[in-house]
Parts: structure tokens; sequence; C-alpha cells
């Protein structure tokens, strides 16, 4: 139960802070209509999930459930498919690797469309 209330907690924080570090870069950073803020978040959580996924490999800690899966959850989903795609890649599992790289774009992005053509219809 511990493990899931670190998870709620760490899931929060990092959506705030994906909302402000998101907002304050579009802000100050505008580079036509590339998505800066989104961007910057993306990064700054695979060089974090990539920090706390290696350190939390050699101390087996609950902190792991608060910052990898809770504040890096919910400070971008990215940085987990991003982690999870650098696993498939050290074990060779490269068809995989890219199988799940192409679905994950192409899929997510039908689905995007398909969300938005299901509400206007709505």
């Amino acid at each position: 139960m511990r493990n899931i209330i670190f998870i709620f907690l760490g899931g929060g924080v990092g959506s705030v802070a994906r909302y402000l570090v998101s907002f304050y870069t579009q802000k100050l950073w505008t580079i036509n209509s590339f998505p800066m803020g989104t961007f910057t978040v993306n990064i700054l959580g695979c060089l974090f999930i990539g920090f706390l996924t290696s350190y939390f490999i050699k101390i087996d800690n609950s902190l792991k459930y608060l910052l990898v899966t809770g504040f890096c959850g919910g400070f971008t989903t990215f940085s987990t498919f991003s982690v999870e795609n650098y696993s498939m890649w050290q074990n060779h599992d490269y068809l995989t690797l890219f199988l799940y790289i192409f679905l994950s774009l192409i899929l997510g992005f039908g689905a995007v469309i398909l969300g938005m053509k299901v509400e206007s219809l709505v």
C-alpha cells in the first residue's frame, strides 16, 4: 500500500512539473509552431528516468516508486517508452523494438485522429 501512495504522490508532482516546465518553456522559447514545451518535457523525462533507473538497479528502494513510476510517469510517459526501448535494444530484440516504436507512433497518432472524429460526432 505504501508503494501505491508513493506512486500517487510522485505522479501528482510530476504532472504539475510537466505543466509548469512545458508552459514556461513554450512561453520563453517559441520556434514557430514547434511544440518546444512538450519536446523539452519529453527529453528531460528521458534524462531523469535514465538516471533514476540506473541508480535504482543498484539500490532496491521504495523511492523508485515515488520517483520513477510516480514522478517520471506523471511528468511524461515518453520517458517510460524510451527506457523500454532501450531495454529491448540492450537485449538485441530489434524486431520488437522497431515494431513497438512503429506501432506506438502510427497507432497513437491514428487513435488521436479517431478520438477527435468520434468526439465530433457526439
